[in-house]
């Protein structure tokens, strides 16, 4: 019974029924937004919503009771468990902020769909390394916020008054979002040659650190596809053997059976 169970569970119909359910989720949730939406099918709406918290509680009550205490071995289960205890949590007008995180369902879409757990997979491998990436900016950020705030602050004190006001300003120009015609023009009216400021802080930031991140992501999602690949030659191997384990024992079986069917026959051969 388990072992059809499991097999049910793991099957793929299964998993596209849940990724289906997922989206469907999703895309009620957001039309509970829509006043429109929920004036003409509020209730189907809602009904729609139980509907698919009740398959997501069935879901995890059925892989508890296949895997019992190694359900929570793996991490994608216990993400899934505690996305769904925390929409089933009882709401009231004290904890009506959680009938938002109801979209936190959507998120379970990383653990169902193997493309995206290989990239969140790859970005928790990518931490490490980011980390020395983020200190780097952090002090690129911190060092050129003083001398900013030194250089501009008296003529533009709203862009540049303080470190603060300086790291938000300097963070829009690393966004590129304007900073041509909305900051470093206006700054170059009063400050000629202040484009060699924010030209290098644009290259050392934008072109240069940030591209860190993606080489850093590249390469762990490079090793995330080695590690599986690994996995899946280790698992060939491993049925490789047992199948030849298998095929082995059959033959001693087969040969001891003709032995036992034509023991004349084998004696003459002996002599």
């Amino acid at each position: 019974m388990i072992i059809k169970l499991q097999h049910f569970v793991e099957s793929r119909a299964f998993q596209n029924f849940i990724i289906a359910v997922i989206v469907v989720n999703a895309i009620t949730l957001g039309l509970e937004t829509w006043p429109t939406a929920m004036a003409h099918a509020g209730s189907l709406l809602l009904a729609l919503d139980q509907i698919a918290l009740a398959i997501f509680v069935v879901e995890i009550v059925l892989k508890l009771v296949v895997y019992r205490a190694s359900f929570f071995r793996s991490g994608w289960n216990v993400f899934d468990f505690t996305i769904v205890a925390i929409t089933v949590a009882p709401v009231d007008e004290g904890l009506a902020v959680l009938r938002s995180l109801r979209i936190l369902r959507a998120l379970r879409l990383i653990s169902v769909l193997p493309s995206m757990r290989k990239v969140v997979s790859a970005l928790l491998r990518a931490l490490p390394g980011m980390g020395s990436v983020v200190s780097l900016l952090l002090l690129l950020f911190y060092i050129a916020s003083v001398m900013a705030t030194k250089l501009f602050a008296a003529d533009f004190p709203d862009w540049f008054g303080s470190i603060g006001a300086s790291l938000y300003t300097l963070f829009q120009i690393m966004t590129l979002e304007s900073w041509s015609m909305g900051i470093v023009r206006p700054v170059m009216e009063a400050h000629p040659f202040a484009w060699i400021f924010f030209i290098t802080f644009i290259l050392l930031t934008t072109f240069a650190v940030l591209n860190l991140f993606i080489a850093i992501m590249v390469d762990a999602m490079s090793a995330t596809e080695h590690v599986e690949q690994e996995e899946t030659r280790t698992l060939v191997v491993e049925e490789h053997q047992a199948v030849m384990s298998e095929l082995q024992a059959i033959r001693a079986e087969l040969a001891v059976l003709r032995a036992a069917q034509f023991p004349a026959q084998n004696s003459s051969h002996t002599t």
